[in-house]
């Protein structure tokens, strides 16, 4: 399933490996020393916001730009000076790039045509590809015949055509809707299981990334921030950038008196932050619990917005002291309890991490209350 860890027995053989890789554009440094590897069969998110860094790392591997610094290696073969057609690579643009002079067929056929593949066994991998993509009966459509899910789907048949060791997308799923894209998800996981191919995609929708990814690279301004399961990257991120990027986060600044951080009303244990340190409090929605039962828990305020998500609904609470906090709770919790806006609740946050810094990495995470959390993904 997507999200699920990739384990093997040994050390597992990696696929892409990536050294110290550094890449410039005159004075623009694109990608800053970056170092991480993919295992073989792995199916990999590069995840982060726009100028990240992520589409110049799947350019670097793919050898449509060459790094300024470091090492790129596939299946251990150092790969520098080897030009994109003696990589083995398939490469799927976000734009798809078919040719629209070409029909279904041809379009997957251009790559083992290239490589001079016999007509027979050139028909009979076209023919598979087409049965396994469900792209039956549309072999003669041309480009704008087809919805945009088919034209991603023939891309990517195009790209897997002659059997590359690596598949790597750029945004694959950034220009079809919603529906489309999720129905896409889903059919790439399956896609995956099935051909087992190693594959590396670009994405900046972290819930893409945490769906579909078996691990998530996460840059930002060319920086590689953390490397991880999904999971990880969300349970236990980094630094603040990938708390804050993964997923919603609360995120206070307090002052250390007597061992407690206090920002209002709001108290957290900080023992070992020096007397009168200025931390940043950070703790997940999921981590306040809500209750229309005002002596239930310690804090109290005022439950300001109520947002539909579907299954889960998005509170705001603002404190008597002005403070506001997000929180999470299904709408059978919400219903049952007969909360509406404008109601005073009680609360507690019975997660929390203390943020050093900007950039600092996250200490180990703090527990109020010792409770199981939630199913990953219901609580983003």
């Amino acid at each position: 399933t997507g999200g699920a860890d990739s384990r093997q027995r040994g050390r597992p053989t990696m696929s892409i490996e990536l050294q110290g890789v550094t890449k410039k554009f005159g004075d623009t440094v694109a990608v800053n020393n970056v170092s991480f590897s993919v295992r073989e069969g792995e199916l990999m998110a590069l995840l982060g916001p726009s100028g990240g860094g992520k589409t110049t790392v799947l350019r670097l591997v793919a050898g449509l730009e060459m790094p300024t610094a470091g090492d790129v290696f596939i299946r251990g073969r150092r790969v520098n000076d080897l030009s994109v057609q003696q990589r083995n690579i398939g490469f799927v643009f976000q734009n798809y790039a078919l040719f629209k002079n070409m029909n279904v067929f041809r379009n997957i056929a251009f790559g083992l045509k290239i490589k001079k593949w016999k007509r027979a066994r050139m028909q009979a991998r076209i023919e598979e590809l087409l049965k396994l993509f469900g792209l039956e009966g549309l072999e003669r459509r041309y480009p704008h015949q087809l919805s945009g899910g088919q034209r991603q789907r023939v891309a990517i048949a195009r790209a897997l055509a002659p059997q590359p060791s690596v598949l790597l997308l750029d945004e694959p799923f950034g220009a079809v809707d919603a529906r489309i894209r999720q129905e896409l998800r889903e059919w790439l996981v399956t896609l995956h299981h099935d051909l087992n191919v190693t594959t590396v995609f670009v994405t900046h929708d972290q819930e893409e990334a945490l769906e579909v990814a078996n691990r998530i690279v996460i840059f930002s301004g060319g920086v590689l921030e953390q490397v991880g399961t999904p999971r990880e990257v969300y349970d236990q991120p980094a630094n603040e950038f990938v708390a804050r990027f993964i997923g919603a986060m609360n995120v206070l600044e307090a002052k250390v008196r007597e061992g407690v951080a206090r920002i209002g009303e709001l108290e957290f244990p900080a023992s070992g932050e020096a007397e009168g340190q200025q931390v940043r409090v950070g703790f997940r929605p999921y981590a306040v619990q809500v209750s229309a039962d005002l002596t239930r828990y310690r804090y109290h305020a005022v439950l300001q917005h109520t947002f539909f998500l579907g299954v889960l609904l998005r509170l705001e609470l603002e404190l008597p002291s002005g403070l506001t906090l997000r929180a999470r709770m299904t709408k059978e919790d919400y219903a049952q309890q007969g909360l509406e806006d404008g109601r005073r609740v009680s609360f507690q946050i019975r997660q929390y991490r203390l943020l050093a810094g900007e950039a600092a990495a996250l200490g180990p995470e703090a527990e109020l209350q010792p409770e199981t959390p939630p199913v990953l993904g219901d609580y983003i």
